[in-house]
């Protein structure tokens, strides 16, 4: 943002290329770090003491590590051109840790060898390896705690800013660092801007309220901390800023929100929705009936509903729409449901046309009196189908409508929009989502669902500026669906039980699904884990194979949109008997006859991903059986996942676990694990603060005092800055 309205957000905002110059700002780039504020929130992952001894036996080959030590012995080699110094290094325990240091001029060898004299100890910072059977450290960085002063050198600067930093503090922070870019330098970086910082970025009073350290104090407890509970109270300021910015942000939204004028839409006695109602072949649950009434109550009301609708797989979040798109019908208005895929919107418009019957046919002849019209626009269609149903949705004719990104163009134009139902949230974003309700004359309600639970607490983070529903009870009837983890570089075996068991299940008349993480084999090979199961490859493997003399069809995101249509429609129709196919089943797909699923490489799913693709058998009256195959190896995360679900089928609980494992990355941003946006904040470890950061956050709202202050304006704008444009976009 170019025009920050505090002294204190002007210089967080300023680029460190600006500061630091374009060398260190170009690696300080590849960590994310592009301004002041981002430097001085880059904190040490650890600290250490001057004062203690390390212990070698908890080191462990691969890992980064910084140990302080006391030089044994150490000696010098020269050979021709080049040379090394060689040292022992010593915890006092007796477990020997080596350290080689190399170097084409011997002066340099000479200086490190007077530094690593014998007793004197120092802070060594590299990657341990195995050498003879020795733990080692090969070209580590290193700053002697006493003895021998630098005196020059190739690497005479980088040490020098080590031994300042040693100086600075009785603690030693290790951030975060790149080979290009060291602690040291990131240390020596920070101590370069954090004169520069004065003030706060919250008013007093708010610092006063939420109990946490003012700004300044924060950045000195954290970078400069002279004991560890010291540098936890300063990232506790820094947490708490993260979750205070982003709900002050959301709080802004939702006031602004309620504060629009939405068209009120009441439930109708005795029409289309009673009349729907009264046809249905089974029991609403008493979750789908509460939710159902929270949703008429909101769309009754004069401003426009914000409300998240999450389920577990399979409880029925359909129907809940559903119900809440004819109350809108039967007042008047238009009902959207906006679908990621052509696949997922053809299943909608195909699930909604069978439940409603001559309810969806419109104006045909003998159909119900209070009957609608139900359309599909999505970008494969033809153009007169799609003049013909642009025209339905013109004149109202289409009271409910489904599609895709095709919804979102221009040409589109509705009679009176009166609700969107979005599905798969996470594959929209903000702008697209305000797109489809600019083209309502009044601001229309809103309802969005997810199919893959969320923890409460990265509800509040990411969808906080929605109401959150949650739908946990399936609807009686489906069946249970037994899960087992295969091992198969344990019990190789059990593949060929696999195969046996789908044909087992294709001549009780069932179905089955093959699931496969790739494509074709060059897309397994280019995932950097050494190859996979590919559909190209399996699906003849095995109509050739295992499974020879079954209907076996494939389905994939590269197939023409035409293909992988017929083949669904195959598959469901039971025209095929096994369905070979990558994640593109994930949601929307509906077969009830199916009981069974293979998952291929079953370790390179995530978690709630592998849910999904699990609810997609067991729909119907028969019991479902899914296997994972895989060889996790000494994937530790990989072999929890795998476990975690074959022992439960509670979606909440395994999404919970996945965040633990996986963290917010493929929650709240496009990568698919580690910390996505949030630099301190976790958004489960958390959950407290971002609770008690909400609270204040619509109490700071409400307050005189807010309307005028600039410094939370800053907040707000920088926090809709990182909303907007990370978050929310791809949340």
């Amino acid at each position: 943002m170019s025009s920050w309205r505090t002294p204190i957000y002007r210089e967080l905002g300023r680029r460190l290329v600006d500061v630091l110059g374009a060398k260190t700002a170009g690696e300080f780039a590849k960590l994310g770090i592009t301004t002041v504020d981002d430097l001085v929130r880059h904190v040490p992952r650890r600290y250490i003491s001057g004062t203690g001894m390390s212990d070698f036996s908890t080191l462990r080959v691969g890992e980064d590590v910084a140990v302080i030590a006391r030089v044994e012995r150490s000696q010098l080699h020269w050979a021709g051109d080049t040379g090394r110094v060689q040292a022992s290094l010593s915890d006092g325990s007796g477990t020997p840790l080596s350290i080689t240091l190399f170097a084409k001029r011997r002066r340099i060898l000479e200086g490190w060898e007077r530094m690593l004299q014998r007793g004197r100890r120092g802070i060594f910072i590299g990657r341990v390896g195995m050498f003879k059977e020795t733990l080692q450290l090969t070209h580590p960085d290193f700053v002697m705690l006493d003895g021998a002063r630098i005196t020059g050198g190739k690497n005479a600067e980088k040490r020098a800013a080590m031994e300042r930093s040693v100086q600075r503090a009785t603690l030693i922070g290790l951030y975060p660092a790149t080979s290009n870019l060291p602690t040291w330098t990131i240390a020596e970086s920070v101590q370069l801007v954090l004169p520069s910082l004065e003030g706060d970025t919250l008013p007093r009073w708010i610092v006063e309220e939420a109990g946490v350290l003012p700004f300044a104090e924060a950045l000195t407890a954290v970078h400069e901390p002279v004991e560890v509970t010291q540098a936890e109270h300063g990232q506790a300021r820094l947490r708490f800023d993260e979750a205070f910015g982003i709900q002050l942000a959301m709080a802004a939204r939702r006031r602004d929100a309620a504060a629009q004028p939405a068209v009120p839409r009441p439930r109708r006695s005795g029409g289309l929705l009673d009349a729907f109602d009264e046809r249905l072949p089974f029991t609403l649950t008493a979750g789908q009936r509460a939710v159902g009434e929270t949703l008429f109550e909101e769309l009754a009301g004069t401003s426009p509903m914000h409300r998240l609708l999450q389920g577990e797989v399979g409880s029925g979040k359909t129907i809940v729409a559903l119900r809440a798109m004819l109350a809108t019908v039967d007042a008047g208005g238009q009902a959207v449901l906006l679908a990621p895929t052509e696949v997922l919107a053809k299943q909608h418009h195909r699930t909604i046309t069978q439940l409603l019957g001559d309810l969806g046919q419109g104006r045909q002849l003998g159909a119900h009196p209070d009957a609608t019209g139900v359309v599909l626009l999505t970008g494969s269609r033809s153009a007169a189908a799609k003049r013909s149903t642009l025209n339905d949705i013109v004149t109202g004719e289409a009271g409910i409508v489904i599609g895709t990104h095709a919804l979102l163009s221009d040409p589109v134009e509705f009679f009176d929009l009166g609700l969107v139902v979005i599905d798969e949230q996470h594959r929209f974003g903000v702008e697209q989502r305000a797109a489809l309700a600019a083209k309502a004359s009044a601001r229309p309600h809103t309802l969005i669902m997810t199919a893959t639970p969320i923890p409460r607490s990265i509800a509040m983070t990411v969808f906080g500026d929605l109401e959150v529903s949650e739908l946990r009870e399936r609807p009686a009837g489906r069946a249970p669906v037994q899960t087992v983890f295969v091992d198969t570089a344990a019990t190789p075996h059990w593949v060929e039980r696999a195969w046996q068991r789908i044909r087992e299940e294709v001549a009780a008349g069932r179905q089955a699904f093959v699931v496969c993480p790739a494509i074709s084999a060059k897309d397994a090979a280019a995932d950097g884990k050494g190859g996979g199961a590919a559909v190209e490859e399996v699906a003849p493997h095995l109509a050739s194979g295992p499974l020879a003399g079954l209907r076996v069809g494939v389905v994939h995101g590269r197939q023409p949109a035409q293909d992988r249509d017929e083949a669904m429609t195959a598959f469901a129709a039971g025209a095929l008997d096994v369905l070979v196919a990558t994640t593109v089943i994930e949601v929307g797909v509906d077969v009830p006859n199916a009981s069974v699923m293979v998952v291929l490489d079953a370790d390179r799913f995530g978690l709630s991903q592998l849910h999904q693709l699990r609810g997609r058998i067991g729909r119907g009256g028969h019991a479902g059986l899914c296997l994972l195959l895989a060889a996790p190896g000494e994937d530790s995360d990989a072999d929890a996942r795998l476990r975690a679900l074959a022992d439960t089928t509670d979606g909440f609980e395994l999404a919970e676990l996945d965040l633990r494992i996986r963290r917010e990355g493929d929650v709240l941003g496009a990568a698919q694990s580690g910390g996505g946006t949030l630099k301190l904040l976790r958004a489960l470890d958390d959950a407290e603060v971002i609770g008690r950061a909400k609270v204040l956050a619509e109490r700071v709202l409400a307050d005189e005092r807010a309307a005028a202050d600039p410094l939370l304006a800053d907040l707000m704008a920088k926090a809709d800055q990182l909303a907007a444009g990370e978050w929310m976009e791809k949340s």
